[in-house]
C-alpha cells in the first residue's frame, strides 16, 4: 500500500473567494476527522493571490482517495463549490523522497 499525495489548484471567481474558503475548510476538516485514510488536508493560498487556492492532501492509497470522493461531505462540497470555480487542476503524486511508510 503506497501513500498518495493529491495536489489541487483552483482559481476562484473574484466575488466567490470567501464562500469557497468556507466550503473547502469545512470539507478539509471533515475529511481529516471522518476519513481514516486521509492523513493530511492542507488548504493554502498565496497572500497576493486570494483567488488562488491550493490543496495538498495525503491519503493512505488510491482506495482511500476514491472513498474520499464518495463521501457525502465531499459531494456536498463539490456541488456547492462548482459554480464558484473558474479553473482547476488535479494531480496525483507519488512519494519519491523521503519515503512515507504506513
Amino acid at each position: 500500500m503506497a501513500p498518495l499525495a493529491i495536489l489541487v489548484e483552483f482559481t476562484i471567481k473574484p466575488d466567490a473567494v470567501g464562500r469557497f474558503r468556507e466550503l473547502i475548510t469545512t470539507n478539509a476538516a471533515r475529511s481529516l476527522a471522518e476519513e481514516p485514510g486521509c492523513r493530511r488536508f492542507d488548504v493554502l493560498s498565496p497572500a497576493d493571490e486570494p483567488g488562488r487556492v491550493v490543496l495538498y492532501e495525503i491519503y493512505d492509497d488510491d482506495r482511500a482517495f476514491e472513498l474520499h470522493l464518495a463521501t457525502p461531505h465531499y459531494k456536498a462540497f463539490a456541488a456547492s463549490a462548482e459554480p464558484l470555480i473558474e479553473t482547476r487542476s488535479v494531480k496525483k503524486l507519488q512519494f519519491v523522497s523521503p519515503a512515507i511508510t504506513t
